[in-house]
């Protein structure tokens, strides 16, 4: 069997016995634990596939991700307090459904993520960073000074997105689901990567003058790449909203943009399985050594540096070998 069939198959058995081993451990926690490393692992797959294979490193990405667990937020605090959503046409007090939830919040974060696409990519380099830096910015501020809806104080949801036939109350129901849906999602997102729009995007990281010389129009599937990051940014931020039932502005910010940034380079660019292992591996050492002290970054930071120069293709890459190319 191949080293990186091992490998996933290794993994996936592991993440499918999280819940148990839990149980058997008497630690509840590492339900939660790995729920949030699921949904951050979602999250950092939909940046590197904007920047792994499109080029595009975005210092906004955090953006999408608050975008859709404020949508959540906000449609949830309606429906609980039987107000109607402004801004709207027609009165509608919200919804607790997940089934109209979570595409509403996908919905909004691609719009926002087709305005900022739209504009910052008329540029490249350190200005597309800049741009999509400013944007998340501008909405991090926007989201600090609007006391509607928590201000910095941030909202809080006061019971979890309802699915027919689903108890997400349940944490281990909620992990399970989010596993589903990072599997579908990393199963979309690399079947868009190996189809003829997937070549069109990594040709254009490489040579995007001689694609556009043959009359190849790669700023619309840039943008579209980007459109459909912001989309899953933004279901990842349904889950995030529902796991620890609180959104606040900080969500937002560029801080958060630059841990998910971090997830990629860990697991490996251009390797949709790898922020799995990125996420896995950065906020399980978070969570140990802060335990033994509060500035656990100063051992991320040198363990970052060795990663960069000793594995150049990621964890991921290392883990399984050359076959681990082009995922």
């Amino acid at each position: 069997m191949r080293r990186r069939s091992v490998v996933l198959a290794a993994g996936l058995a592991l993440l499918l016995a999280v819940p148990p081993l839990a149980a058997i451990a008497g630690e509840p926690f590492a339900v939660t634990l790995a729920s949030r490393v699921l949904i951050y692992a979602l999250a950092a797959a939909s940046l590197d596939f904007i920047v792994g294979y499109g080029g595009m490193v975005s210092f906004g990405h955090a953006a999408f991700l608050g975008l859709g667990a404020y949508t959540v937020g906000i449609v949830a605090s309606h429906a609980f307090d039987g107000t109607a959503v402004p801004l709207l046409p027609f009165a509608w007090h919200g919804t607790d459904s997940a089934l109209i939830q979570w595409p509403l919040a996908m919905l909004i974060s691609a719009l926002f993520a087709l305005v900022i696409g739209a504009l910052s990519l008329r540029t490249a380099g350190v200005y597309f960073i800049m741009i999509t830096l400013a944007f998340a910015q501008m909405l991090y501020h926007l989201f600090l000074t609007l006391p509607t809806y928590g201000g910095q104080d941030g909202l809080n949801l006061w019971r979890r997105s309802e699915i027919p036939g689903l108890d997400l109350a349940d944490d281990v129901s909620f992990y399970y689901l989010t596993l589903a849906l990072l599997i579908i999602s990393l199963l979309i997102l690399k079947r868009l990567v190996h189809s003829r729009f997937g070549m069109v995007l990594r040709a254009g990281k490489q040579n995007e003058p001689r694609l556009q010389a043959l009359g190849i129009p790669t700023v619309r599937y840039k943008l579209l790449a980007f459109v459909i990051a912001g989309a899953f940014g933004g279901l990842a931020g349904a889950l995030t909203v529902n796991h620890t039932e609180f959104v606040g502005p900080g969500l937002l910010h560029w801080t958060r943009s630059g841990e998910l940034l971090v997830i990629v380079i860990l697991g490996g660019l251009g390797s949709l399985y790898g922020s799995v292992v990125g996420a896995a591996v950065l906020l399980i050492l978070e969570e140990v050594i802060a335990g033994w002290t509060e500035h656990w970054m100063i051992v991320l930071g040198p363990f970052l540096v060795l990663v960069v120069l000793f594995a150049r293709r990621g964890l991921y890459g290392w883990l399984a070998g050359r076959e681990a190319e082009g995922d």
